[in-house]
């Protein structure tokens, strides 16, 4: 018995817009990345966008195989881009075979995308504290209940947990789990990217130099 396909029509994706929001010219950007990605991310902020500080994080395994989710970042400075994780899940496994990886923030209402590449360490365990007890409380609760990524009976079990922690801390103080800590990416290549008319876009690339102090900057072709 033989299958034939065909192509459905309905299926076609033919989803265009024009992009017209802004330009981006080589004389308008900053002498450094850190400084231009400072001014586009509070533009973003400016804008009230939602989930504005939301990156897609791309790790690959041992044999090569990429993955991709989104995590927040949590900070940034001059040696980099942070967010914080368990150190025991798919990524932090990923990480501990290829310590490289790239974050992507696309901010859709102002027709930006920034990509970072670069190498990957952890932060000291003390910012893991620091930060870990300025979260919610509902969310220190539910990062010491679940070990990230292992598999799971269902969601009761999670909900239990999460009791189960209510119960042996009813001050709300409970500790961080030892593999939850943060993650920095040491940037080598950045891309700013500005969507124009006509898929005519706007593409400028730093590239680090040997110190990570001075940036080259190109503009490359859309």
């Amino acid at each position: 018995m033989s299958t034939e396909f065909t192509k459905d029509p309905g299926l076609l994706i033919e989803e265009r817009r024009d992009y017209t929001a802004n330009t981006l010219r080589r004389k308008e950007l900053a002498s450094d990345p850190f400084t231009q990605f400072t001014q586009w991310l509070q533009d973003a902020r400016d804008a009230k966008l939602k989930d504005a500080t939301a990156m897609m994080l791309s790790t690959a395994d041992a044999q090569g195989q990429p993955h991709s989710r989104v995590v927040l970042l949590k900070h940034f400075d001059t040696e980099g881009f942070s967010w914080y994780t368990f150190q025991e899940s798919d990524k932090a496994r990923q990480l501990a075979a290829n310590p490289k990886a790239s974050l992507l923030f696309y901010w859709s209402a102002l027709e930006r995308q920034v990509r970072i590449e670069g190498t990957v360490e952890k932060l000291d365990p003390a910012d893991a504290e620091i930060y870990f007890q300025s979260r919610p409380e509902g969310s220190r609760f539910s990062a010491a209940a679940s070990i990230q990524s292992s598999p799971i009976a269902n969601r009761e079990v999670l909900e239990h947990r999460v009791a189960e922690l209510h119960q042996q801390h009813p001050n709300g103080n409970v500790p961080r789990p030892d593999a939850w800590g943060g993650y920095r990416i040491r940037p080598q290549r950045l891309e700013f990217w500005q969507g124009r008319a006509d898929r005519l876009h706007d593409r400028f690339i730093y590239q680090a130099g040997d110190d990570h102090q001075n940036w080259s900057i190109q503009r490359i072709s859309p």
